[in-house]
């Protein structure tokens, strides 16, 4: 259509005509003869946003779209490519001549937004020009929002009832690029024996996450009188499902050992009491009281040794006598009084407190294996037709590219979702339980449900297996005020260009469809996660070659694991793979992982990025504000080059790749007021929880050693970091 048939029409008054002829107030009706003449617009025109009006100085009629301020002369076609309301031409309606050009100057789609990757892959079905092929896209609405709409659609599948749907929306800020085909090359594999997700299990799964969460308040507060660390549930399950050979993708049900080394560890380090931070020299005294206070309480109380009893009661009572005495003592001196406390009556409370400890674990996990069973039984009650026992497959020799993880069981029909927009967010209801997204990140998981999924071209079921994808992160996160934050945080949008630019990187290993900058990623959740791109969980994906980017959260069993698995990965095979690694920096005590990736033969070199001089985007991108997206790094982040020598041969880490990766690492100048980390508040997260030492309280922060290279070219950069003890906000969520 040319330019002098197909425009806007501006400055004039119009007249709108509605469907049954009827006019408007905007100008002077038409006259009833005009008005008779004017053929009515078919209902998906009007549902879409069209009507027509009549146009005074070109004195013919031509037609608006309210959503969209689009204005034409002829009768708009409905799926049409708007260069306005969807400029890249994503939902448009594919053509029928397979031209290069789609109009207007845009370029034709790329080969990722045609077809999916992997040996699965199906090319997109045409629609129908009548049918949306996203919710987002004017048309007929696929799903209802009232009790009458399903009552209708029940009644006529075939034909649901027509009913307004949001406009496009275009996001204004990108935090990712889809754009990126990967070139990790894998074996083909069978599909997965996973259960397909359904809405009805995962509420029933989240109600009894939560009720799991408050038994272990609950044990906690009666058997030690303290309140659970800070997201010691979050990390257990990821400690679990390092282990864990059960059947459910989030509850441990079948671990060796029982009691979790981490929720055991976390525990004891709040006992006798929680140590804070501490900042001013009134908070260090009221603490060593308060810490003598209860140690001497919780011996009194508790079948101790008369050794311990002795040592215990005598130290607590030398620290009173020693506070009611000296009133002139300085913060470090109340601070080195409570080391020494801490060493003395440390081991004695330890002991005293060890069984108690151990059944408050116990009793969780074997809560959490008897709720697996029963919602195990549940789904399989779902399903229309059960999965039997097969003999597995012989294992396929034919190297690909690497495709998303496909469920060998399929989909039983899904309940309707309910979606309607508030100002920027998307809400999905499902039996009055409602989760958000913002829109953009909405409109980036239907980009990946269009590349990923298969069995799914219309979209029918995309609502509820975004419900269940956002519902199963939130109940992992937790409920409380920035929890789970941490567990999925993400570099920043510069350092992933530089990355894939310099090192030819297209793969995260830890990541979600949440957050996630490729299309291409490995994730906690491949029941949910796979029709939205994941390959599954890191620790069973075995690639032949590559280069893959790995940000773990800060389990250390997780990075443990992830460590050997990466050694395993670079010694079975010769073609070339490279793991470019972010871990945090902690030097006291060190990690057994950092200690390992630092001795391994496969390591290149190392870089240490200071703390306070890097940033992260947040764990909580897909809810929060535009200002609140990044904060700064309370920890130095040391990055290690992991690569057999034909990775290394392709993707080496020369001089002039480091200093555009240290540059992109850099905050922009317009985020010089980044929002700190959304760390915990208290000294004891994690498997870091040892209280700071005297030389440590005094300056914030410590000097880390420098890197480490095999070429033998030494970069002993110093890297400061916070404080060890402190949990990091940019924990990736777990491929385990």
């Amino acid at each position: 259509m040319s330019n002098d048939s197909q425009g806007s029409v501006k400055g004039e008054a119009a007249v709108v005509l509605s469907p049954s002829g009827s006019t408007s107030s905007q100008a002077p009706p038409l006259s009833p003869s005009t008005a008779s003449k004017t053929p009515e617009l078919p209902d998906e025109l009007v549902q879409a946003g069209w009507s027509k009006c009549w146009s005074r100085r070109e004195n013919r009629p031509y037609y608006f779209n309210r959503f969209t301020n689009q204005s034409l002369w002829e009768v708009p076609v409905l799926g049409q490519h708007d260069v306005i309301s969807d400029p890249l031409g994503l939902n448009a309606a594919p053509a029928e001549g397979g031209e290069s050009n789609l109009g207007n100057g845009q370029r034709k789609r790329r080969s990722s937004e045609e077809q999916g990757v992997g040996p699965n892959s199906l090319k997109r079905a045409k629609v129908e020009p009548t049918t949306p092929i996203s919710p987002s896209t004017p048309g007929v609405k696929l799903w209802s929002s009232t009790p009458e709409d399903k009552q209708a659609q029940s009644a006529t599948p075939t034909t649901p009832s027509p009913a307004p749907a949001p406009a496009p929306y275009r996001p204004a800020v990108i935090y990712w690029d889809l754009d990126v085909q990967t070139n990790a090359v894998i074996r083909e594999h069978a599909p997965a024996s996973h259960l397909p997700p359904h809405p009805e299990i995962e509420l029933q799964r989240a109600q009894l996450v939560t009720k799991l969460r408050q038994h272990y308040h609950e044990l906690c507060h009666q058997r030690e009188g303290i309140d659970p660390p800070r997201e010691s549930f979050n990390r257990w399950l990821l400690e679990r499902k390092v282990i864990d050979k059960g059947q459910d993708p989030l509850l441990p049900s079948e671990c060796d050992p029982i009691i979790s080394p981490s929720m055991f560890r976390e525990i004891m380090n709040d006992i006798p009491i929680r140590l804070s931070r501490i900042k001013y020299k009134e908070e260090a005294r009221k603490l060593l009281f308060k810490y003598a206070e209860a140690a001497k309480k919780m011996i009194d109380s508790r079948n101790a040794s008369p050794e311990s009893r002795k040592v215990v009661k005598w130290n607590a009572e030398d620290t009173m006598s020693w506070l009611r005495r000296d009133h002139s003592a300085s913060k470090e001196d109340y601070m080195d009084r409570l080391e020494h406390l801490r060493q003395q009556c440390g081991p004695h409370v330890a002991a005293v407190a060890k069984d108690s400890v151990e059944g408050i674990c116990s009793k969780i996990y074997q809560l959490s294996a008897d709720y697996s069973r029963r919602l195990r039984q549940t789904h399989l009650s779902l399903l229309q037709d059960p999965p039997t026992e097969t003999c597995a497959s012989p294992p396929q020799s034919r190297l690909v590219y690497c495709y998303p993880v496909r469920l060998a069981i399929p989909t039983p029909p899904l309940p309707r979702v309910e979606l309607h927009f508030e100002n920027d967010m998307a809400c999905l209801r499902f039996r009055g339980e409602m989760v958000k997204v913002n829109r953009g990140h909405f409109s980036k998981l239907e980009l990946l449900y269009r590349y990923s999924c298969i069995d799914d071209p219309r979209f029918e079921k995309f609502l509820s297996r975004v419900w269940c994808l956002l519902k199963r992160y939130q109940v992992m996160f937790g409920s409380g005020a920035n929890e789970g934050t941490g567990l999925q945080g993400a570099l920043p949008v510069t350092v992933f260009e530089a990355l894939n630019r310099q090192f030819g990187v297209s793969f995260e290993c830890f990541a979600s469809p949440l957050n996630c900058y490729f299309k291409q990623f490995c994730s906690a959740f491949p029941d949910v996660d796979g029709f939205f791109g994941s390959r599954g969980p890191f620790l069973s994906f075995c690639p032949v070659s590559g280069s893959f980017e790995a940000n773990p959260p800060f389990c250390e069993e997780l990075m443990d694991a992830m460590v050997t698995h990466f050694e395993d990965l670079l010694d079975q095979s010769s073609e070339p793979l490279s793991f470019i690694v972010f871990v945090p920096e902690w030097r006291d005590p060190v990690t057994p992982a950092l200690t390992r990736m630092e001795g391994s033969r496969f390591l290149r070199h190392q870089l240490n990025v200071p703390a306070y001089e890097h940033e992260y985007r947040s764990g909580s991108q897909h809810v929060c504000k535009r200002d609140e997206m990044y904060y700064r790094a309370v920890h130095g982040t040391a990055v290690l080059f992991l690569q057999n020598d034909a990775g290394f041969a392709k993707w080496g880490p020369t001089p002039e790749r480091l200093a555009e990766l240290t540059a992109a690492y850099r905050p922009a100048l317009s985020r010089t007021s980044s929002l700190p980390s959304p760390g915990p508040a208290h000294i004891a997260p994690g498997d870091r929880d040892s209280a700071p030492k005297p030389s440590e309280r005094t300056q914030s922060s410590i000097i880390s050693p420098g890197g480490h290279d095999n070429n033998n070219n030494n970069s002993n950069s110093n890297s400061s970091s916070s404080s060890s003890s402190s949990s990091s906000p940019q924990d990736k969520m777990a491929a385990v």
